[in-house]
């Protein structure tokens, strides 16, 4: 008769609970999803007491205007010099909220993974999401985990929410610009989409292009306690410079008055958009925004945003007046002819954010 088999002695060679890639499982609410959690999300975003693993997180706020926003991230590649779809989620959410005079505190994170992502890419990007959220200084408080059949995701997307304080006295939106304004942007522009599509398309261009994804809140703060009277501030995402001064201009009904080669644009930047056939005032950046500021006042916004990093190469690129057809833009080109900036019809770029 055989020996009685010992449990002690029964193991498997590979825990069952150590997964090199994503399984439909992890997101079917049993063991392997609790373990997903605890040991890859939890245990990376856990800050300042938020660790509970509940369904809503409890939230102290300081006074002030509750600013809220919310935005999902689909971006190929995953990863991209510069950043990475993790970091990006965290910007871009946290720059929403600057650009509303608000201090970015909390963050929400969705993800949607697709099955068969390796487990070293999830992990890779969730701690790019936690050193973007310190940096910002802002904490994930709470979060959600889905999985979505084998080529259904693109491997990963993440949607994320964020919520900020707008301080007593801060008030920035369209309907504050007046005429007169300066438009001042914080840096160079076109970087971030160029960058994403030299990388997916591997066009072996040889450069140190690299996107300018970045927090920018610090920048706003520096401005609002400056005292400069900032009328509005706008991200320079999809659509780029050109779609953002669009979008301002018919919202304030007043026209913009902007000078082409006043615009920033690195000279690695403007050679693989000639390259390519693609405007760079037309490409997204992820640390990049436009302000509006009294004229009397755009000497001092300037001097304030370039003593900050990721404003550094702020410059002024027009003004606002209420002389030409409201709600336009007009572009005065090097060689003095100005046409009419307007927003592109179809999409350029896909996938860039």
């Amino acid at each position: 008769m055989a020996d009685p088999i010992n449990p002690a002695d029964m193991a498997c060679p590979m825990p069952l609970n150590k997964h090199d890639r994503v399984l439909l499982a992890h997101g079917g609410g049993g063991t392997l999803m609790r373990d997903l959690i605890r040991n890859v999300f939890a245990k990376t975003f856990a800050r300042d007491g938020y660790t509970a693993e509940h369904d809503a997180a409890r939230l102290t706020m300081p006074k002030g205007d509750l600013a809220f926003t919310t935005d999902s991230y689909v971006i190929s590649p995953l990863f991209f010099p510069g950043g990475d779809i993790g970091s990006l989620a965290v910007h871009g959410t946290v720059n929403d909220l600057a650009m509303a005079g608000a201090k970015p505190l909390y963050l929400s994170a969705g993800f949607i993974l697709e099955e068969g992502l390796e487990m070293a890419v999830l992990e890779r990007v969730v701690a790019s999401m936690r050193a973007a959220a310190d940096a910002a200084d802002v904490v994930l408080v709470t979060g959600d985990t889905k999985v979505v059949n084998r080529g259904k995701g693109d491997g990963l997307y993440i949607n994320t929410a964020g919520i900020g304080v707008v301080p007593d006295g801060i008030r920035v939106g369209p309907e504050r610009i007046e005429s007169g304004d300066a438009i001042l942007v914080s840096g160079d522009v076109g970087r971030h989409g160029l960058t994403i599509l030299a990388t997916r398309n591997e066009l072996g261009f040889q450069s140190d292009l690299a996107s300018d994804s970045a927090p920018v809140a610090v920048a706003v703060k520096a401005l609002l306690d400056s005292g400069v009277e900032v009328h509005c501030l706008r991200d320079l995402t999809r659509g780029g410079l050109a779609a953002a001064l669009c979008e301002l201009a018919e919202s304030s009904r007043l026209h913009f008055d902007v000078e082409q080669e006043r615009v920033p644009v690195l000279d690695t930047t403007r050679a693989l958009g000639e390259l390519l056939g693609i405007d760079p005032i037309h490409v997204a950046n992820e640390g990049r925004f436009v302000v509006m500021v009294p004229e009397r006042q755009a000497d001092k916004a300037l001097e304030v945003l370039r003593a900050v990093d990721v404003s550094a190469g702020a410059v002024r690129v027009g003004t606002v007046n209420d002389q030409r057809q409201p709600g336009t833009v007009s572009l005065l080109t090097p060689y003095g002819v100005r046409h009419q900036l307007a927003l592109l019809s179809g999409e350029q770029l896909p996938r860039i954010c």
